[in-house]
């Protein structure tokens, strides 16, 4: 066992590394350029919904109250009428990117110290590299990957995209257990 206190070096130092790749995925790398499509009557449908003044929040079109509304032949019409979605409303406006990019660097900083607190409760100092980077690997991976997989089971979210957030959790994952095999206390 190691002490998680004395992790905070490879902990902020990973989730820096990671920010800047993520930086460098989301900005310069064409991979989730599709992840988003663009409606071919987008001006049209803004136009539509505007006056409906919907507040920010997460919808489901149609949306139904319970199983017995389900089962209504007029719940059923409108699923094969559609369209069927599932809609997050943000405040209008420009969202302020500095408040975003804050909060991914503290879920950075968070999946990092999950996973210093699994190696550090599994492994002593001087541990050996490599065993180092595999347990931080699997661990930095679950953080970063596996929560967006749900979306494409229940919402219906494109599976290349979650394959792509996948693709990137491992970059950050080898980034992470790269960086505390390297800074891991001898």
């Amino acid at each position: 066992m190691t002490a998680l206190s004395t992790l905070w070096l490879p902990i902020l130092v990973s989730a820096v590394l990671v920010f800047i790749a993520s930086s460098v995925i989301h900005m310069f790398l064409p991979w989730h350029k599709t992840d988003y499509l663009k409606l071919s009557n987008e001006d049209r449908a803004i136009d539509a919904l505007r006056p409906l003044a919907i507040p920010p929040g997460d919808y489901v079109v149609p949306h139904c109250s319970g199983p017995e509304e389900m089962k209504s032949p007029a719940f059923k019409d409108k699923m094969e009428k559609g369209p069927v979605m599932v809609v997050t409303v943000r405040p209008n406006g420009m969202f302020g990117m500095g408040k975003l990019m804050g909060q991914w660097f503290a879920f950075c900083v968070l999946t990092a110290l999950l996973a210093a607190y699994v190696a550090s409760s599994a492994l002593p100092a001087g541990t050996p590299y490599p065993v180092v980077f595999r347990t931080v690997a699997g661990a930095t991976f679950m953080g970063y990957a596996l929560a967006a997989w749900p979306l494409s089971i229940w919402y219906g979210r494109k599976w290349s995209t979650t394959l792509k957030s996948a693709l990137d959790a491992l970059i950050y994952a080898l980034i992470t257990a790269g960086t505390f095999g390297w800074l891991w206390p001898r």
